[in-house]
């Protein structure tokens, strides 16, 4: 308790945007797995300082929140490189590079300039002075990174305040995102406010929408189907976007599809919930374990299901990864209990494919296979029952 009181000590004097973004690191560590000696007492302490709401993800100092504002619904936990999501923990170090490093004189003025605001709730002057900062921002940004040279340098001085290296491609992606800025809000505006069920009527929607989207922004095609993404009750869902305009539901074709994307972000998301399982586990709550792992294995049967051949390709590896890390998180918590005690994760109920419902959608689905290939088709159903 001593060390941590003396680092503590140290701390105190660093700046308080320095300080919220060591807590923003050591979240995004925690997430990845790395454990750090004496962490939870700091990160207990900073939170205290930072959010007294008692949330669990940080809010960055009041004018880069404006800043940020447009970018919240791209806003992702993990710390992968989803090209349509934009990692939370990016958001400090980034800011924290602009005010500092790329245009520091404008940044001062622009906080000042939002003290003044914020301080006598002018909301809107405040977000028309944030809009007219992001495009300063996005152009010299463009400038910045339009040559090789100027990308190095700004990829170590960005390197100065995070560890991730996903950072300086969030700060590309913050780039494209911005420039999009008005048109993404415009696309969002014109989405459904929940998407229960992704049929063919809402695909081709939605297709239509996003071709009309990238013809004017074709680098910001995958914010506009990460906004979709945030609108579907179910998740896997938005593989359909690329296997309804597939030629085949081979992986090669799927992978030649307009927005084959879609297929690496319903990975990010099971990812996302690898994250989340094994926090899951680690606080004991196996009850929100339990719920995690119902909808991994079905993202997982989704995407085998929809995707032929998909252990031959990168996202089958991928998805291979994945499930195998999951696989050990469940065994070690399994193990932990004697084994003629069961655990609620080794049932065989989570795998809800494993029901009758579950094997007449499969059955449905791959019905279309039996009339060209019969005797592959029907090995296949022997070697699954």
């Amino acid at each position: 308790m001593v060390q941590i009181d003396r680092i503590w000590e140290f701390l105190q004097r660093l700046s308080p945007l320095t300080r919220s973004c060591l807590l923003t690191e050591l979240e995004r560590l925690e997430l990845c797995g790395v454990d750090v000696p004496g962490s939870t007492d700091i990160q207990a302490r900073l939170r205290e300082e930072f959010r007294k709401d008692g949330s669990t993800q940080g809010r960055a100092p009041s004018a880069s929140r404006y800043f940020f504002e447009p970018l919240d619904p791209l806003l992702a936990d993990g710390d992968h490189e989803n090209a349509g999501r934009i990692a939370r923990g990016s958001l400090a170090p980034v800011w924290e590079w602009i005010t500092r490093d790329l245009l520091p004189t404008m940044a001062r003025d622009f906080e000042a300039k939002m003290k003044d605001l914020i301080a006598a709730d002018k909301q809107k002057e405040a977000r028309a002075a944030a809009a007219i900062f992001q495009v300063k921002v996005a152009k010299s940004l463009e400038n910045t990174l339009g040559s090789p040279e100027s990308t190095q340098q700004a990829r170590a001085k960005l390197g100065a305040y995070t560890a991730a290296r996903s950072t300086f491609a969030d700060l590309e992606k913050i780039m494209r995102a911005l420039r999009a800025r008005d048109a993404l809000a415009k696309f969002d505006a014109a989405l459904p406010t929940q998407i229960g069920k992704f049929d063919d009527g809402l695909v081709a929607k939605m297709t239509a929408l996003l071709s009309a989207f990238g013809k004017n922004h074709p680098d910001a095609i995958p914010f506009a189907i990460a906004l979709i993404a945030r609108r579907l009750k179910t998740p896997w869902q938005l593989i359909r976007l690329a296997t309804k305009a597939a030629a085949s539901k081979s992986a090669a074709d799927v992978a030649n599809a307009p927005y084959a994307v879609t297929v690496g972000m319903v990975l990010d998301r099971l990812d996302d919930k690898r994250l989340a399982l094994r926090i899951a586990l680690k606080n004991n709550r196996v009850l929100i374990a339990r719920e995690l792992l119902t909808e991994i294995y079905d993202i997982e049967y989704q995407l085998q299901v929809r995707i032929d051949r998909l252990a031959d390709c990168n996202w089958g590896r991928r998805l291979r990864t994945l499930m195998e890390a999951i696989a050990n998180l469940v065994e070690a918590e399994v193990s932990r209990f004697p084994p003629d005690v069961g655990h609620v994760l080794g049932s065989r109920s989570l795998r809800s494919h494993n029901s009758l419902a579950g094997r007449l959608t499969y059955l449905a689905w791959k019905g279309r296979d039996a009339v060209t290939n019969g005797a592959a088709f029907c090995k296949k159903l022997i070697n699954a029952a």
